[in-house]
């Protein structure tokens, strides 16, 4: 296979936006590519344009049709993960984006410098645009710690950014994630714990549509996502810490000695009381990327929500 990516794109009724992608995909400036694609379901003519594309641009697409019907996003793209896991490099794709060209040459240049049994995992920031591409911003940024424990507090590995190297996609690959969890936040927990190499690119390599539609949305501002955080409230965040702890603890083969040892503490404190919580708290950079943020998650870990 080369240098070739695996581009992995989930669709579900996106036929609006869809040649808008698809060409940025052409004008890629690495063009060593192939599109592994799988509908979740879509009602539209989303399948249509697709298996047209298809036709019209030989060796390019790679349909992946089992198993059929709806399984949700982040079945839907382990799904796809597996299918194309021999490749040196996977990145993952909406539908409705529009990719710089550059976009995979930084992101194949920054983990082409690790060595190939090292899992890696590249993410970046995304221009924040409206239904019509006229900007609105920049993403967050991509602050504080990559690493593990902190990887399981927040997020920064926004799944349209992330690109992995072979060894990150083989190690999450055999991985089970828990039901409910985001596919980008699984790979980054998994390659995080696993004691992988997180490359954070602080350039928007997206524009990223702010339509109404999107399965997950971008705050532009940090009072804006720290009203956000606040209205989904501790219970929902710490359903997903659990779960997410969880999951990991369950594979220990996978993961570093040390990253044993962090869950094996952050347990004790999800199932005990205010003196093996404080205890939690205290592992060595169990954070999120502000002090405001760090200080909040803190709380509703010591609540226990």
């Amino acid at each position: 296979m080369g240098s070739t990516v695996a581009i992995l794109l989930s669709t579900y009724n996106g036929e609006a936006f869809l040649d808008a992608f698809l060409e940025s995909l052409l004008a890629q400036t690495n063009g060593a590519w192939v599109l592994y694609w799988r509908d979740d379901g879509s009602t539209d003519g989303t399948v249509g344009r697709l298996i047209a594309w298809g036709a019209a641009h030989t060796g390019r697409l790679t349909p992946v049709t089992e198993p059929a019907g709806n399984i949700g996003v982040t079945g839907s793209f382990m799904t796809l993960l597996r299918a194309a896991a021999g490749h040196p490099f996977l990145a993952f794709a909406d539908q409705d984006d529009v990719w710089l060209p550059e976009k995979l040459g930084w992101a194949t240049d920054a983990l082409g410098r690790l060595p190939d049994d090292t899992p890696a995992l590249y993410c970046a920031r995304q221009i924040l645009v409206d239904r019509t591409l006229n900007r609105i911003g920049l993403s967050a940024p991509l602050d504080g710690p990559a690493a593990f424990p902190a990887s399981l507090t927040q997020n920064i590995a926004t799944g349209n950014t992330v690109v992995m190297n072979g060894a990150a996609a083989r190690l999450v690959a055999a991985s089970t994630p828990p039901p409910k969890t985001w596919h980008d936040w699984w790979c980054y927990l998994m390659v995080s714990a696993a004691g992988g190499t997180v490359i954070r690119d602080d350039r928007g390599v997206i524009l990223y549509r702010q339509h109404g539609e999107n399965v997950v949305g971008a705050p532009v501002s940090a009072p804006r996502r720290a009203a956000a955080a606040l209205r989904r409230g501790p219970e929902a965040f710490m359903t997903n810490f659990r779960a997410n702890a969880a999951a990991l603890a369950a594979q220990p083969a996978l993961l570093t000695p040390q990253a044993r040892r962090d869950l094996a503490i952050i347990a004790k404190g999800l199932s005990g009381g205010l003196v093996s919580r404080g205890r939690a708290l205290l592992v060595r950079g169990f954070v999120r990327n502000s002090r405001a943020q760090t200080a909040l998650f803190r709380l509703w870990f010591m609540l226990g929500r």
